[in-house]
Protein backbone atom coordinates (compact mmCIF):
# COMPACT_ATOMS: atom_id res chain seq x y z
CA UNK A 1 0.00 0.00 0.00
CA UNK A 2 2.61 2.72 0.95
CA UNK A 3 4.41 1.49 -2.41
CA UNK A 4 1.45 2.35 -4.34
CA UNK A 5 1.23 5.70 -2.68
CA UNK A 6 5.01 6.25 -3.59
CA UNK A 7 5.34 5.12 -7.02
CA UNK A 8 1.54 6.45 -8.22
CA UNK A 9 0.59 9.60 -6.26
CA UNK A 10 -1.15 10.79 -8.68
CA UNK A 11 -3.48 7.62 -9.60
CA UNK A 12 -4.14 7.86 -5.69
CA UNK A 13 -5.02 11.13 -5.92
CA UNK A 14 -7.85 10.44 -8.40
CA UNK A 15 -8.55 7.49 -6.66
CA UNK A 16 -9.85 9.64 -3.82
CA UNK A 17 -11.78 11.68 -5.50
CA UNK A 18 -13.53 8.92 -6.51
CA UNK A 19 -13.87 7.35 -2.91
CA UNK A 20 -15.35 11.00 -2.06
CA UNK A 21 -17.83 10.64 -4.69
CA UNK A 22 -18.81 7.37 -3.89
CA UNK A 23 -19.57 7.91 -0.12
CA UNK A 24 -21.45 10.97 -0.59
CA UNK A 25 -24.08 9.23 -2.33
CA UNK A 26 -24.08 6.05 0.06
CA UNK A 27 -24.07 7.77 3.05
CA UNK A 28 -27.64 8.64 4.34
CA UNK A 29 -29.01 12.36 4.99
CA UNK A 30 -29.31 11.37 8.20
CA UNK A 31 -25.62 11.43 8.44
CA UNK A 32 -24.78 14.60 7.71
CA UNK A 33 -22.02 15.07 10.33
CA UNK A 34 -20.68 12.29 8.71
CA UNK A 35 -20.24 13.39 5.40
CA UNK A 36 -18.41 16.23 6.40
CA UNK A 37 -16.22 14.38 8.80
CA UNK A 38 -15.49 11.79 5.62
CA UNK A 39 -14.44 15.06 3.04
CA UNK A 40 -12.86 16.74 4.92
CA UNK A 41 -10.46 13.72 5.50
CA UNK A 42 -10.45 12.97 2.55
CA UNK A 43 -9.67 16.63 1.08
CA UNK A 44 -6.30 16.33 3.44
CA UNK A 45 -5.41 13.36 2.47
CA UNK A 46 -6.00 14.29 -1.93
CA UNK A 47 -3.83 18.07 -0.57
CA UNK A 48 -1.18 16.04 1.05
CA UNK A 49 -0.65 13.74 -2.09
CA UNK A 50 -0.36 16.94 -4.33
CA UNK A 51 2.21 19.03 -2.60
CA UNK A 52 4.07 16.14 -1.64
CA UNK A 53 4.77 15.50 -5.29
CA UNK A 54 5.46 18.73 -5.88
CA UNK A 55 2.30 20.07 -7.27
CA UNK A 56 1.41 23.46 -5.88
CA UNK A 57 -2.10 24.66 -6.82
CA UNK A 58 -0.96 27.78 -6.87
CA UNK A 59 1.68 27.38 -9.80
CA UNK A 60 1.24 25.74 -12.75
CA UNK A 61 2.43 22.21 -13.12
CA UNK A 62 6.31 21.60 -13.17
CA UNK A 63 6.47 18.61 -16.18
CA UNK A 64 5.61 20.97 -19.16
CA UNK A 65 8.05 18.16 -21.46
CA UNK A 66 5.78 15.52 -20.70
CA UNK A 67 2.80 16.15 -22.15
CA UNK A 68 0.17 13.54 -20.74
CA UNK A 69 1.71 13.96 -16.83
CA UNK A 70 1.49 17.67 -17.49
CA UNK A 71 -2.00 17.20 -18.11
CA UNK A 72 -3.08 14.79 -15.53
CA UNK A 73 -1.19 17.18 -13.11
CA UNK A 74 -2.70 20.42 -14.26
CA UNK A 75 -6.75 17.99 -14.13
CA UNK A 76 -5.73 17.56 -10.69
CA UNK A 77 -4.86 20.76 -9.35
CA UNK A 78 -7.92 22.32 -11.18
CA UNK A 79 -9.94 19.57 -9.19
CA UNK A 80 -8.48 20.79 -6.27
CA UNK A 81 -9.75 24.32 -6.30
CA UNK A 82 -13.28 22.94 -6.72
CA UNK A 83 -12.80 20.04 -4.38
CA UNK A 84 -11.63 23.14 -1.74
CA UNK A 85 -14.51 25.11 -2.99
CA UNK A 86 -17.59 22.27 -2.60
CA UNK A 87 -15.83 21.19 1.18
CA UNK A 88 -16.06 24.78 2.36
CA UNK A 89 -19.70 25.19 0.59
CA UNK A 90 -20.38 21.88 2.69
CA UNK A 91 -19.39 23.08 5.77
CA UNK A 92 -20.54 26.66 5.57
CA UNK A 93 -23.97 25.00 4.60
CA UNK A 94 -23.65 22.75 7.67
CA UNK A 95 -22.78 25.92 9.81
CA UNK A 96 -25.90 27.46 8.68
CA UNK A 97 -28.51 24.86 8.76
CA UNK A 98 -27.66 24.48 12.49
CA UNK A 99 -28.20 28.38 13.08
CA UNK A 100 -31.32 29.18 10.57
CA UNK A 101 -32.48 25.74 9.33
CA UNK A 102 -33.89 25.74 5.59
CA UNK A 103 -34.74 29.01 5.22
CA UNK A 104 -31.20 30.36 4.86
CA UNK A 105 -30.91 27.35 1.97
CA UNK A 106 -31.08 30.33 -0.84
CA UNK A 107 -28.71 32.23 0.40
CA UNK A 108 -26.53 29.31 1.33
CA UNK A 109 -26.47 28.50 -2.24
CA UNK A 110 -25.65 32.17 -3.27
CA UNK A 111 -22.42 31.53 -0.87
CA UNK A 112 -21.30 28.15 -3.08
CA UNK A 113 -21.61 30.31 -6.13
CA UNK A 114 -19.81 32.86 -5.35
CA UNK A 115 -16.93 30.47 -3.63
CA UNK A 116 -16.91 28.34 -7.17
CA UNK A 117 -16.72 31.58 -8.92
CA UNK A 118 -13.65 32.82 -7.20
CA UNK A 119 -12.19 28.58 -7.26
CA UNK A 120 -12.73 28.91 -10.80
CA UNK A 121 -11.06 32.40 -11.27
CA UNK A 122 -8.13 31.16 -9.23
CA UNK A 123 -7.65 28.14 -10.99
CA UNK A 124 -7.33 30.03 -14.29
CA UNK A 125 -4.47 32.20 -12.77
CA UNK A 126 -2.54 30.35 -10.52
CA UNK A 127 -3.06 26.59 -12.66
CA UNK A 128 -3.37 27.81 -16.23
CA UNK A 129 -1.50 31.15 -15.62
CA UNK A 130 -3.90 32.53 -17.58
CA UNK A 131 -4.76 37.09 -17.07
CA UNK A 132 -7.36 37.25 -14.98
CA UNK A 133 -8.10 41.11 -15.92
CA UNK A 134 -8.53 39.60 -19.28
CA UNK A 135 -10.70 36.87 -17.92
CA UNK A 136 -12.44 39.32 -15.69
CA UNK A 137 -12.96 41.98 -18.51
CA UNK A 138 -14.59 39.42 -20.91
CA UNK A 139 -16.29 37.97 -18.21
CA UNK A 140 -18.04 41.02 -17.00
CA UNK A 141 -19.33 42.24 -20.45
CA UNK A 142 -20.83 38.69 -20.96
CA UNK A 143 -22.23 38.79 -17.20
CA UNK A 144 -23.97 42.59 -18.66
CA UNK A 145 -24.92 40.61 -21.70
CA UNK A 146 -26.35 37.57 -19.48
CA UNK A 147 -27.96 40.13 -16.95
CA UNK A 148 -29.93 42.00 -19.21
CA UNK A 149 -31.33 38.80 -20.66
CA UNK A 150 -32.36 37.46 -17.65
CA UNK A 151 -33.60 40.10 -15.84
CA UNK A 152 -36.54 39.18 -14.45
CA UNK A 153 -35.30 35.98 -13.49
CA UNK A 154 -32.42 37.53 -11.62
CA UNK A 155 -34.90 39.87 -9.95
CA UNK A 156 -36.57 36.99 -8.25
CA UNK A 157 -33.25 35.62 -7.22
CA UNK A 158 -32.78 38.89 -4.73
CA UNK A 159 -36.16 39.30 -4.43
CA UNK A 160 -35.98 35.56 -2.46
CA UNK A 161 -33.00 36.68 -0.86
CA UNK A 162 -34.49 39.70 0.57
CA UNK A 163 -37.38 37.18 1.54
CA UNK A 164 -35.16 35.19 3.21
CA UNK A 165 -33.29 37.74 5.35
CA UNK A 166 -36.33 39.57 6.31
CA UNK A 167 -38.34 36.09 6.84
CA UNK A 168 -41.77 37.88 6.39
CA UNK A 169 -42.90 33.79 6.00
CA UNK A 170 -41.03 30.34 6.39
CA UNK A 171 -41.69 26.71 5.44
CA UNK A 172 -44.98 25.48 6.41
CA UNK A 173 -46.61 28.83 7.24
CA UNK A 174 -49.94 29.79 6.29
CA UNK A 175 -50.08 32.66 4.33
CA UNK A 176 -52.02 34.37 1.57
CA UNK A 177 -49.94 36.58 -1.08
CA UNK A 178 -52.73 38.47 -3.02
CA UNK A 179 -55.09 36.74 -2.20
CA UNK A 180 -53.75 33.31 -2.71
CA UNK A 181 -53.98 31.16 0.37
CA UNK A 182 -52.11 28.23 0.90
CA UNK A 183 -49.02 26.27 3.17
CA UNK A 184 -45.55 27.25 2.17
CA UNK A 185 -43.83 24.15 0.87
CA UNK A 186 -40.65 25.26 -0.72
CA UNK A 187 -38.83 28.72 -1.25
CA UNK A 188 -36.24 28.22 -3.97
CA UNK A 189 -33.88 30.69 -6.45
CA UNK A 190 -37.29 31.74 -8.66
CA UNK A 191 -40.16 31.58 -6.76
CA UNK A 192 -42.35 30.46 -3.62
CA UNK A 193 -44.33 27.46 -4.02
CA UNK A 194 -47.78 27.15 -1.68
CA UNK A 195 -49.88 24.04 -1.12
CA UNK A 196 -53.78 25.71 -1.40
CA UNK A 197 -56.67 24.55 0.91
CA UNK A 198 -57.85 22.35 -2.47
CA UNK A 199 -54.84 20.39 -2.90
CA UNK A 200 -53.10 22.34 -6.08
CA UNK A 201 -50.26 24.10 -5.92
CA UNK A 202 -49.41 27.57 -6.35
CA UNK A 203 -46.09 29.00 -7.85
CA UNK A 204 -45.53 32.51 -6.96
CA UNK A 205 -42.16 34.58 -8.05
CA UNK A 206 -40.43 35.96 -5.09
CA UNK A 207 -40.07 39.55 -7.46
CA UNK A 208 -44.30 39.25 -6.90
CA UNK A 209 -43.93 38.23 -3.42
CA UNK A 210 -41.34 41.07 -2.62
CA UNK A 211 -43.98 43.72 -3.73
CA UNK A 212 -47.30 42.27 -2.61
CA UNK A 213 -49.62 42.45 0.61
CA UNK A 214 -48.02 39.49 2.86
CA UNK A 215 -50.49 38.10 5.56
CA UNK A 216 -49.01 35.81 7.23
CA UNK A 217 -52.01 33.29 9.55
CA UNK A 218 -49.16 31.36 11.01
CA UNK A 219 -47.89 34.22 13.50
CA UNK A 220 -48.13 34.22 15.84
CA UNK A 221 -48.00 30.49 16.12
CA UNK A 222 -50.66 30.16 18.81
CA UNK A 223 -54.17 31.85 17.61
CA UNK A 224 -55.48 31.49 14.20
CA UNK A 225 -58.32 34.42 13.72
CA UNK A 226 -61.90 32.79 11.75
CA UNK A 227 -64.91 35.34 11.30
CA UNK A 228 -68.34 35.28 9.47
CA UNK A 229 -70.15 37.63 8.27
CA UNK A 230 -73.93 37.77 8.05
CA UNK A 231 -76.38 39.54 6.02
CA UNK A 232 -79.60 40.41 7.89
CA UNK A 233 -83.05 42.40 7.67
CA UNK A 234 -83.00 45.73 7.99
CA UNK A 235 -86.09 46.07 9.90
CA UNK A 236 -84.65 43.80 13.09
CA UNK A 237 -83.29 45.99 15.84
CA UNK A 238 -79.64 46.01 15.77
CA UNK A 239 -79.38 45.17 19.97
CA UNK A 240 -81.20 42.12 19.20
CA UNK A 241 -79.31 40.96 16.54
CA UNK A 242 -75.95 41.56 18.49
CA UNK A 243 -77.53 39.42 21.50
CA UNK A 244 -78.68 36.78 19.42
CA UNK A 245 -75.05 36.43 17.87
CA UNK A 246 -72.86 36.97 21.29
CA UNK A 247 -75.04 33.78 22.01
CA UNK A 248 -74.16 32.00 19.04
CA UNK A 249 -70.40 33.31 19.91
CA UNK A 250 -70.69 31.78 23.54
CA UNK A 251 -72.10 28.41 21.72
CA UNK A 252 -68.99 27.79 20.43
CA UNK A 253 -66.33 26.77 23.29
CA UNK A 254 -63.51 25.86 19.95
CA UNK A 255 -63.01 30.23 20.17
CA UNK A 256 -60.37 31.32 22.40
CA UNK A 257 -61.36 33.19 25.21
CA UNK A 258 -58.45 35.59 24.87
CA UNK A 259 -58.09 37.59 22.72
CA UNK A 260 -61.86 37.76 23.00
CA UNK A 261 -64.22 37.04 20.61
CA UNK A 262 -66.37 39.83 19.36
CA UNK A 263 -69.19 40.69 17.30
CA UNK A 264 -70.03 44.10 15.32
CA UNK A 265 -72.33 46.00 13.22
CA UNK A 266 -70.26 46.42 10.01
CA UNK A 267 -72.57 48.45 7.81
CA UNK A 268 -76.35 49.25 7.00
CA UNK A 269 -77.82 49.67 3.37
CA UNK A 270 -82.20 49.67 2.77
CA UNK A 271 -81.13 46.33 1.53
CA UNK A 272 -79.70 45.02 4.65
CA UNK A 273 -77.86 44.93 7.31
CA UNK A 274 -74.03 43.64 7.92
CA UNK A 275 -72.76 41.84 10.87
CA UNK A 276 -69.30 40.00 11.75
CA UNK A 277 -68.73 37.48 14.50
CA UNK A 278 -64.65 37.19 14.85
CA UNK A 279 -62.64 35.66 17.50
CA UNK A 280 -59.45 33.27 16.92
CA UNK A 281 -59.12 29.44 17.40
CA UNK A 282 -55.50 27.19 18.22
CA UNK A 283 -55.25 25.22 14.92
CA UNK A 284 -55.36 26.39 10.99
CA UNK A 285 -57.35 22.77 10.87
CA UNK A 286 -60.29 24.25 12.64
CA UNK A 287 -60.65 27.26 10.87
CA UNK A 288 -63.28 25.87 8.49
CA UNK A 289 -64.85 23.74 10.96
CA UNK A 290 -65.37 26.67 13.52
CA UNK A 291 -66.87 29.09 10.86
CA UNK A 292 -69.51 26.59 9.78
CA UNK A 293 -70.77 26.32 13.37
CA UNK A 294 -71.02 29.80 13.66
CA UNK A 295 -72.91 29.97 10.70
CA UNK A 296 -75.34 27.27 12.35
CA UNK A 297 -75.38 28.48 15.78
CA UNK A 298 -75.96 32.09 14.28
CA UNK A 299 -78.79 30.67 12.71
CA UNK A 300 -80.57 29.35 15.39
CA UNK A 301 -79.67 31.90 17.45
CA UNK A 302 -81.38 34.30 15.53
CA UNK A 303 -84.72 32.08 14.62
CA UNK A 304 -85.32 31.97 18.00
CA UNK A 305 -84.92 35.66 18.33
CA UNK A 306 -87.34 35.96 15.43
CA UNK A 307 -84.57 37.16 12.92
CA UNK A 308 -84.50 35.92 9.73
CA UNK A 309 -80.98 34.87 7.90
CA UNK A 310 -80.16 36.48 4.75
CA UNK A 311 -83.77 37.19 4.06
CA UNK A 312 -85.63 40.51 4.35
CA UNK A 313 -88.38 39.23 6.00
CA UNK A 314 -88.41 38.90 9.82
CA UNK A 315 -89.17 35.11 10.40
CA UNK A 316 -89.76 31.56 7.98
CA UNK A 317 -92.23 30.44 10.77
CA UNK A 318 -96.03 31.49 9.36
CA UNK A 319 -97.04 34.49 11.69
CA UNK A 320 -99.11 34.53 14.55
CA UNK A 321 -97.53 31.22 16.08
CA UNK A 322 -96.63 31.25 19.57
CA UNK A 323 -93.19 30.57 20.77
CA UNK A 324 -93.91 27.43 22.10
CA UNK A 325 -95.47 26.54 18.44
CA UNK A 326 -92.65 28.19 16.35
CA UNK A 327 -90.49 26.24 18.51
CA UNK A 328 -91.93 22.88 17.12
CA UNK A 329 -91.81 23.17 13.78
CA UNK A 330 -87.84 24.08 14.18
CA UNK A 331 -87.12 21.45 16.20
CA UNK A 332 -85.71 17.99 14.55
CA UNK A 333 -87.02 15.54 16.47
CA UNK A 334 -91.11 16.42 16.38
CA UNK A 335 -91.05 17.72 12.80
CA UNK A 336 -93.13 15.01 11.51
CA UNK A 337 -96.02 15.76 14.19
CA UNK A 338 -98.61 17.06 11.95
CA UNK A 339 -100.22 20.60 12.38
CA UNK A 340 -102.98 20.09 14.67
CA UNK A 341 -101.03 17.54 17.10
CA UNK A 342 -98.15 20.31 17.25
CA UNK A 343 -100.54 22.84 18.00
CA UNK A 344 -101.70 20.17 20.95
CA UNK A 345 -98.41 19.67 22.03
CA UNK A 346 -97.81 23.52 22.11
CA UNK A 347 -100.37 23.75 25.10
CA UNK A 348 -98.72 21.58 27.63
CA UNK A 349 -95.05 23.04 27.03
CA UNK A 350 -94.22 25.08 30.22
CA UNK A 351 -91.48 28.39 29.92
CA UNK A 352 -88.87 27.89 32.49
CA UNK A 353 -85.73 30.51 32.59
CA UNK A 354 -82.21 30.12 34.32
CA UNK A 355 -79.88 32.52 35.28
CA UNK A 356 -75.79 32.30 34.02
CA UNK A 357 -74.62 29.52 35.94
CA UNK A 358 -77.87 27.69 37.30
CA UNK A 359 -77.94 24.04 37.43
CA UNK A 360 -80.68 22.76 35.04
CA UNK A 361 -80.24 19.13 35.25
CA UNK A 362 -77.34 18.14 37.62
CA UNK A 363 -75.79 14.07 36.82
CA UNK A 364 -76.76 11.27 37.69
CA UNK A 365 -80.49 12.80 38.24
CA UNK A 366 -83.45 11.08 36.27
CA UNK A 367 -85.48 13.59 34.96
CA UNK A 368 -89.48 13.31 35.06
CA UNK A 369 -90.18 15.81 32.35
CA UNK A 370 -88.14 17.17 29.08
CA UNK A 371 -86.57 20.47 28.09
CA UNK A 372 -86.71 22.23 24.59
CA UNK A 373 -84.08 24.95 24.48
CA UNK A 374 -85.84 28.30 23.50
CA UNK A 375 -83.11 30.81 23.27
CA UNK A 376 -79.83 30.85 25.40
CA UNK A 377 -76.35 28.53 25.69
CA UNK A 378 -76.29 25.47 28.00
CA UNK A 379 -72.96 23.53 29.00
CA UNK A 380 -72.59 20.24 29.22
CA UNK A 381 -69.67 18.65 31.80
CA UNK A 382 -68.72 15.36 32.54
CA UNK A 383 -66.14 14.33 34.71
CA UNK A 384 -63.02 11.92 34.04
CA UNK A 385 -60.50 10.46 37.31
CA UNK A 386 -62.90 13.02 39.42
CA UNK A 387 -62.02 15.88 37.30
CA UNK A 388 -64.87 18.21 35.89
CA UNK A 389 -64.33 19.11 32.09
CA UNK A 390 -66.51 20.87 29.55
CA UNK A 391 -67.57 18.14 26.80
CA UNK A 392 -69.83 20.18 24.82
CA UNK A 393 -72.37 23.16 24.32
CA UNK A 394 -76.39 23.28 23.00
CA UNK A 395 -78.22 26.00 22.15
CA UNK A 396 -81.99 26.84 20.43
CA UNK A 397 -83.96 23.21 19.43
CA UNK A 398 -82.01 20.84 21.28
CA UNK A 399 -84.03 18.54 23.84
CA UNK A 400 -82.64 17.69 27.55
CA UNK A 401 -83.76 14.81 29.58
CA UNK A 402 -84.98 12.05 27.28
CA UNK A 403 -83.13 9.63 29.24
CA UNK A 404 -85.79 9.86 32.53
CA UNK A 405 -88.56 9.82 29.40
CA UNK A 406 -87.35 6.76 27.37
CA UNK A 407 -85.73 4.26 30.15
CA UNK A 408 -85.59 5.83 33.20
CA UNK A 409 -81.93 6.74 33.16
CA UNK A 410 -79.84 8.91 33.48
CA UNK A 411 -76.87 11.18 31.95
CA UNK A 412 -73.29 10.92 33.73
CA UNK A 413 -73.47 15.05 32.78
CA UNK A 414 -74.13 18.47 34.53
CA UNK A 415 -76.17 20.64 32.42
CA UNK A 416 -76.09 24.20 33.48
CA UNK A 417 -77.13 27.71 31.74
CA UNK A 418 -74.12 29.14 30.53
CA UNK A 419 -76.06 32.38 29.46
CA UNK A 420 -79.36 33.33 30.37
CA UNK A 421 -81.46 30.46 29.08
CA UNK A 422 -85.33 30.05 28.11
CA UNK A 423 -86.41 26.48 28.26
CA UNK A 424 -89.91 24.83 27.62
CA UNK A 425 -90.62 21.62 30.04
CA UNK A 426 -92.73 18.82 28.61
CA UNK A 427 -93.79 16.95 31.45
CA UNK A 428 -93.31 12.92 31.25
CA UNK A 429 -96.80 12.35 32.36
CA UNK A 430 -98.14 13.90 28.75
CA UNK A 431 -94.81 12.88 26.86
CA UNK A 432 -94.86 9.47 27.38
CA UNK A 433 -97.91 8.49 25.67
CA UNK A 434 -97.20 10.94 22.76
CA UNK A 435 -94.12 8.70 22.23
CA UNK A 436 -96.23 5.16 22.78
CA UNK A 437 -98.14 6.39 19.78
CA UNK A 438 -95.53 7.92 17.64
CA UNK A 439 -92.71 5.22 17.16
CA UNK A 440 -90.83 7.61 14.72
CA UNK A 441 -90.52 10.18 17.37
CA UNK A 442 -89.83 7.70 20.32
CA UNK A 443 -87.18 6.28 17.86
CA UNK A 444 -85.51 9.76 17.30
CA UNK A 445 -84.94 10.44 20.64
CA UNK A 446 -83.75 6.67 21.43
CA UNK A 447 -81.24 7.06 18.99
CA UNK A 448 -80.19 10.40 20.50
CA UNK A 449 -79.84 8.77 24.06
CA UNK A 450 -77.56 6.29 22.38
CA UNK A 451 -75.35 8.91 20.94
CA UNK A 452 -75.02 10.80 23.66
CA UNK A 453 -74.14 8.33 26.02
CA UNK A 454 -71.69 6.44 23.89
CA UNK A 455 -70.02 10.19 23.54
CA UNK A 456 -70.01 10.44 27.15
CA UNK A 457 -68.57 6.86 27.72
CA UNK A 458 -65.71 7.69 25.28
CA UNK A 459 -64.57 11.07 26.50
CA UNK A 460 -64.80 9.86 30.48
CA UNK A 461 -62.86 7.01 29.58
CA UNK A 462 -59.24 7.17 31.36
CA UNK A 463 -56.28 6.85 29.00
CA UNK A 464 -54.17 3.59 29.30
CA UNK A 465 -51.58 4.69 31.67
CA UNK A 466 -47.39 4.73 29.37
CA UNK A 467 -45.54 1.97 31.04
CA UNK A 468 -42.17 3.62 31.37
CA UNK A 469 -39.50 1.28 29.65
CA UNK A 470 -36.70 0.30 32.37
CA UNK A 471 -33.00 1.04 31.34
CA UNK A 472 -29.70 -0.92 32.28
CA UNK A 473 -28.98 2.10 34.31
CA UNK A 474 -32.71 2.14 36.61
CA UNK A 475 -31.82 -1.95 36.83
CA UNK A 476 -28.97 -0.77 38.87
CA UNK A 477 -30.44 1.86 40.54
CA UNK A 478 -33.06 -0.69 42.52
CA UNK A 479 -30.34 -2.85 43.32
CA UNK A 480 -28.45 -0.06 45.13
Amino acid sequence: MLSLLTNHPLICALVLILIDLGLWRLISVNGSNWKLVVRLLIFSLFSMLLFNEGLNPLEPAPWADNVPLHLAATGLQIGWWLFGARTLTVLIGTMMMQRVGHTGRLLQDLLGAVIFLIAIIAALAYVLDLPVKGVLATSGALAIIVGLALQSTLSDVFSGIVLNTTKPYQLDDWISIDGTEGRVTDIDWRATRLQTAQGSMAVIPNSLAAKAKIINFSRPSDIFGVSISLQLSPHARPQTVIDALERAMEGCRYLLIKPAPSVALKSSSPAGVEYEISGFVVSMDQKRMVRNLLFDLAFRHLQASGVSLLSSVESNVPAGLSRPRALLESSAIFSTLRQEEKETFSQHMTLQTFRPGEMILPAGEVSDHLFIIESGVVSVALSRAGVKFESGRMGPGEVIGEGGILSDTALPADFTAKTACSLYRIEKDYLKPCLDARHDIGEAMKALLDFRLHKAQTLTQEAPKVVAKKGFLQWLRSRA
